[in-house]
C-alpha cells in the first residue's frame, strides 16, 4: 500500500474523512496521501437568461487550489512521520474519472466521507459518495460523519454465502487482509425465517477454503432487515469496519437505498469497505 486516495469536497464531513485516512494510511503503512478536488465545470444552458452570471474555469481552479493548500496546512500537523501529504485539482466529475486517477497515481486505497443528517445533506453529499463506490473498481472506506479512527482489528464482513467463488474477489481481499491483519468475522442474515443450525453450506465450505488461513469466523443470524442485522452484529461485537461487495440488486443497494427502513450509511458511525466483483 503506497498511495491513498482521499477526495474531498472542503466540508467538515471531508475533513473528518482525512483525519481517518491519515491515522489508517499509518495503521497499513502508506507513505502518501493525496488529497483530491474534481470541481466541475457548469455548462450554460442556451434557453437560460443572459443574466445568469457565467462560471470562469480559472476562478474554479483557483478556488480549488486554495483550498486543497489550506487542508493540507491544516492536516500537516496530524500528520505521521513518514507520510507525505500533497494535493491535485482537476475539472472532473469525480466518480466518472476516479479510478483513472487511482490508476495514475498508484494509489491501493480510497477514502472518503459520507454525513448522516438532514435530507438534502443525503442527496448532496450522501450520492456523490454513493456514485464512487457503485462505480470505482478500487476499494473504498465510506467514513460516516462523526466516525472516530480505531485501528482495524476486527472485520465484519457481510456475505449471503451464495455465488460465493463467482462473486467474492478473493485476491482483493486476501491482499486486504493482510494489510489489516485483522479478525474475520464473516456474516451471514437469513432472510427466509429458517434457523441456521450454525453448520456451513457447501458454498460456505467453498468461501471457508478460499479464505484458509485467516480463520474467518462465521456468525448466522435470522432477520427480515439485513442491514440493521449486520450494523447491530458489529456494533454488539465490536467490529472496526464493516466489509461489502456490491452486487446489483443486491446488499448494497439496499444498503444505500433512501428509504426510512435502511439508511445504514447514513446513520451509523462504523466505516465501510467496499470492494468489487
Amino acid at each position: 500500500m503506497k498511495t491513498i486516495i482521499v477526495p474531498t469536497d472542503f466540508s467538515e464531513t471531508a475533513y473528518n474523512a482525512a483525519r481517518y485516512a491519515l491515522q489508517l494510511a499509518n495503521q497499513l503503512g502508506a507513505g502518501r496521501i493525496l488529497l483530491y478536488h474534481a470541481y466541475e465545470l457548469i455548462v450554460p444552458i442556451p434557453d437560460l437568461p443572459t443574466a445568469v452570471p457565467m462560471v470562469d474555469i480559472d476562478e474554479l481552479r483557483a478556488a480549488s487550489n486554495e483550498g486543497l493548500e489550506t487542508m493540507r496546512k491544516v492536516l500537516a500537523a496530524e500528520l505521521a512521520a513518514g507520510i507525505v501529504l500533497e494535493t491535485r485539482a482537476e475539472n472532473h466529475l469525480l466518480a466518472a474519472n476516479l479510478d483513472n486517477i487511482c490508476n495514475e497515481e498508484g494509489a491501493g486505497l480510497v477514502v472518503m466521507g459520507i454525513t448522516g443528517g438532514s435530507q438534502l445533506e443525503e442527496i448532496l453529499v450522501g450520492s456523490n459518495t454513493v456514485d464512487v463506490v457503485k462505480n470505482s473498481r478500487y476499494p473504498i472506506v465510506v467514513v460516516p460523519n462523526g466516525a472516530t479512527f480505531k485501528p482495524v482489528r476486527r472485520i465484519a464482513f457481510a456475505c449471503n454465502l451464495k455465488n460465493v467463488v463467482k462473486t467474492t474477489p478473493i485476491e482483493p481481499l486476501k491482499k486486504l487482509l493482510d494489510l489489516f491483519n485483522a479478525e474475520l468475522h464473516v456474516v451471514n442474515v437469513s432472510t427466509d425465517n429458517k434457523q441456521n443450525d450454525g453448520s456451513l453450506s457447501a458454498e460456505g465450505q467453498q468461501l471457508d477454503q478460499l479464505l484458509k488461513g485467516y480463520n474467518p469466523q462465521y456468525h448466522f443470524i435470522d432477520s427480515n432487515g439485513v442491514v440493521d442485522a449486520v450494523t447491530e452484529f458489529a456494533e454488539s461485537h465490536g467490529a472496526d469496519i464493516i466489509l461489502i461487495v456490491p452486487r446489483k440488486h443486491g446488499l448494497f443497494e439496499s444498503i444505500f437505498k433512501r428509504s426510512h427502513a435502511s439508511r445504514f450509511a447514513f446513520h451509523t458511525t462504523i466505516p465501510l469497505l467496499s470492494i468489487h466483483q
